[in-house]
């Protein structure tokens, strides 16, 4: 006979025992990503592990709610030996798909330092090889997906273990009253579990929650799961107008307005090379000249470079994707929760380089080496205006392909070169590189050549140096390299060796060099930098005559303090000379000195009102930056 109390049993058992799935992915996220996290004692891991429970039952109340409700109904029809089948597969289907998530971010999460969120497909939504993409991954990680059969199979094993009794059974009346209340009353406590409490002061649990009772702030992504951040983030529109500060008050904070009138106005061409995934750990010539030595480089031809160049040793990216550099880098527009680049409002006008330098007459071009329309960089550059976008279509020889993602670099940046040799002058170009991209590969005539380090980017980098060095040697012979400005600049960090560039901050700091073959611009720069300054500093070396927008400042002229903003972990990082403040978007939650990079002791609360105008400075450039957008003023 069918009895209400052990199905009730039966069902908290079930979802029971999602919570220990859940529990064993985010130890194996914690085992994978171990040197990333920063949890140094016993008592951190259980602390997160504790923590974590609550972020799972959100998680696993909202894909069960169809289940729970199911369960719970007084219906005949749902007890019989058919239905329960169906059920046990509905069960699974929607909780495996959603549990798999996880496993993505054991190794992707070293690749961008957060967990994915809804945004998850935005790097591979343009690319025409899908499934190539996914047995690459699989087969390059194998293990992690035999982790998650294991545990899949662990799941059904446990589920099965108890199952409900069989017996003929007909609900009378009462018990159907009886169970109708008891589902009124369960309600609430399943509303209650997803959203944190019932209060009605306390908003349902976000991404920010994790930041809350946590000692590093590196220890938020253990305390997150995938699928709640994926769930959190679906259908969220964060371009919202803030109103902090009136329009004079914000005129007053923060000016995008850029007027730059220091030096001759001049028309030199310009190369801008978009380096995937150079960190600036890879870099000796970008390391403090004290603890330079100590490093490993794998960049022999930019650090040679560099003795020549700009270089500035403190910057940071504006983002942790790809796409996300392109409006960075060459329209000044960062990237937040939402990047612009993936918004609804990506289509309206706004200036760039592109816009500007073609105003003036240059020839303008984009080139990447993976299939047209790779990383959404086509749509985007059509929307920049480019003139030509030259990708692996363009360059029509598939022996030169990696078999992934793009042309390798050595051949494409002589395919740029060549280009390059036809332009008519000025002419504007930005190369996006490919071959440091996952699952870093490089050609097989340079097996040996290259050092191996200690991550499998390391000779991948060497093989994109040497690549830029092939290429220079080419264009020192053209009538086009020394009237050429060079700008290099990373697009985001990726995997991390040392200590110091795992730290929080530290995972977004990228190199930026600008080479002139006439030496005009040489030296060292540790002020605070980032993508965003490179747009109105080339226009300010251009001397340029007239106005324009932009969320950044000229590196070599502009008296501004400078400062940096980065989001990381769902917070606003605020970097100054002095300090690092870290904001949710409506609050102040950490101050700190900017020595202190991996943000371990917390000054807020010591810090009475002397962090507010630091404050001031970060709400302004948020207000500014979404107000603007959605007034269509970039």
């Amino acid at each position: 006979m069918w009895t209400r109390r052990s199905e009730y049993v039966v069902l908290l058992y079930r979802l029971f025992i999602a919570f220990i799935l859940y529990s064993i992915a985010r130890g194996l996220f914690i085992y994978f990503n171990q040197s990333h996290l920063f949890i140094q004692s016993t008592e951190d891991l259980q602390k997160i592990m504790w923590l974590g429970v609550r972020f799972d039952m959100v998680a696993i109340l909202y894909v069960n709610l169809a289940f729970i409700t199911v369960s719970i109904l007084p219906i005949t029809t749902f007890r019989t030996e058919k239905f329960q089948r169906f059920l046990l597969v509905f069960y699974f289907i929607s909780n495996l798909a959603w549990y798999a998530t996880n496993f993505i971010d054991f190794i992707y999460y070293g690749f961008v330092y957060t967990r994915s969120s809804s945004n998850i497909l935005e790097s591979v939504e343009h690319e025409s090889n899908k499934l190539q993409l996914l047995f690459n991954f699989v087969t390059s990680y194998w293990y992690v997906f035999l982790l998650f059969v294991l545990c899949a199979l662990l799941w059904v094993f446990l589920y099965r273990l108890v199952p409900l009794k069989k017996a003929e059974y007909l609900y009378t009346k009462k018990e159907k009253i009886y169970s109708i209340i008891l589902l009124c009353l369960i309600a609430p406590i399943v509303v209650a579990g997803i959203r944190g409490d019932l209060r009605k002061s306390t908003r349902p649990l976000t991404l920010i929650d994790a930041n809350r009772y946590v000692n590093h702030l590196n220890h938020a992504d253990a305390v997150l799961n995938t699928p709640f951040a994926i769930m959190r983030t679906l259908d969220k529109n964060t371009f919202q107008k803030k109103d902090w500060f009136t329009r004079e008050e914000l005129h007053d904070l923060i000016e995008p307005i850029k007027y730059y009138k220091n030096y001759p106005e001049t028309q030199p061409n310009v190369v801008v090379i978009i380096l995937e995934s150079f960190g600036r750990e890879y870099l000796r010539s970008f390391q403090h000249d004290r603890v330079s030595k100590k490093y490993e480089s794998y960049t022999p031809f930019i650090d040679s470079l560099a003795q020549h160049s700009l270089i500035f040793r403190n910057a940071y990216a504006n983002g942790y994707k790809s796409i996300h550099a392109m409006s960075s880098v060459l329209a000044g527009i960062p990237s937040f929760k939402t990047a612009f680049t993936s918004s609804s409002y990506v289509n309206q006008p706004h200036q760039s380089l592109v816009s500007i330098l073609k105003d003036k007459g240059y020839e303008t071009s984009f080139f990447h080496g993976a299939p047209n329309g790779s990383m959404g960089f086509l749509g985007y550059a059509n929307i920049l205006g480019f003139d030509h976008y030259y990708g692996k279509d363009e360059f029509n020889n598939n022996d030169e392909f990696d078999g992934t993602w793009a042309i390798w670099d050595e051949p494409f940046f002589q395919f740029m070169k060549q280009k390059l040799d036809e332009k008519r002058q000025p002419f504007f170009a930005t190369m996006f590189t490919a071959s440091s991209h996952e699952p870093f590969q490089f050609p097989e005539k340079y097996e040996g050549k290259f050092p191996k380090g200690h991550l499998q980017i390391h000779p991948c980098i060497a093989y994109t140096d040497y690549s830029l060095k092939q290429f220079f040697e080419a264009a020192k012979k053209t009538d086009w390299y020394q009237n050429t400005l060079f700008v290099m600049v990373a697009d985001h960090a990726n995997e991390v060796y040392y200590k110091r560039y795992n730290e929080a901050i530290n995972r977004a700091a990228i190199p930026i060099l600008i080479f002139d073959p006439n030496g005009k611009w040489k030296g060292k720069n540790d002020d605070l930098a980032q993508q965003i300054d490179i747009y109105p500093t080339i226009l300010d070396m251009m001397g340029h005559p007239k106005p324009f927008r932009s969320w950044g400042r000229s590196l070599i002229s502009d008296k501004n303090a400078p400062f940096s903003l980065v989001f990381i972990n769902d917070l606003y990082i605020f970097q100054t000379e002095k300090n690092i403040l870290v904001f949710d978007g409506e609050k102040t939650i950490g101050w700190y000195k900017i020595e202190d990079k991996e943000m371990k002791k917390n000054l807020l609360k010591k810090a009475g009102t002397s962090y507010l105008a630091t404050e001031k400075k970060c709400k302004a450039f948020i207000q500014a930056y979404y107000n603007n957008i959605l007034d269509k003023e970039i």
